[in-house]
């Protein structure tokens, strides 16, 4: 379900994130656009409709939206960061074919992690790798 424009202007300012048409831009691409964008693609999709855009200004977006928890940084390649508006703990399926990323559900206080009894976990995230079922068919289709 897509937000709407109102919902995110309240969002920001809830969080009390200076309002301006490019951060609420920014931040309804990537509500509205559930493929875990790089700061590229987020770039190349807004630059048509708002020509005045630059990628400092989504870098300093993005930086500002995840510090107030309405984004989070997803890493699953040492050199690729894509952006998630769903905070909430989930994994992600990388397809190592047609590189599309796949949320799914996990149980993340289900995790076992022996040996850091003693420290404080401040973020949890799990990455699987491999071949999606649409790159599955296709393959077998060949």
């Amino acid at each position: 379900m897509n937000t709407t424009f109102e919902e995110l202007t309240n969002e920001l300012k809830n969080r009390n994130i200076r309002l301006s048409h490019q951060r609420l831009k920014v931040l309804e691409y990537i509500n509205n656009h559930k493929t875990h964008p790089t700061v590229d693609q987020i770039y190349t999709d807004l630059q048509k409709e708002v020509p005045t855009l630059s990628k400092t200004t989504i870098y300093n977006t993005l930086n500002a939206l995840v510090n107030a928890n309405l984004v989070r940084v997803i890493t699953i390649e040492d050199n690729e960061t894509r952006y998630d508006a769903t905070t909430e703990n989930h994994g992600h399926f990388k397809c190592e074919s047609c590189g599309e990323i796949f949320d799914f559900n996990i149980d993340f206080d289900s995790l076992a992690a022996e040996g850091l009894g003693s420290f404080k976990v401040n973020h949890k995230d799990v990455y699987f790798k491999g071949i999606c079922p649409k790159c599955i068919k296709k393959n077998n289709d060949i």
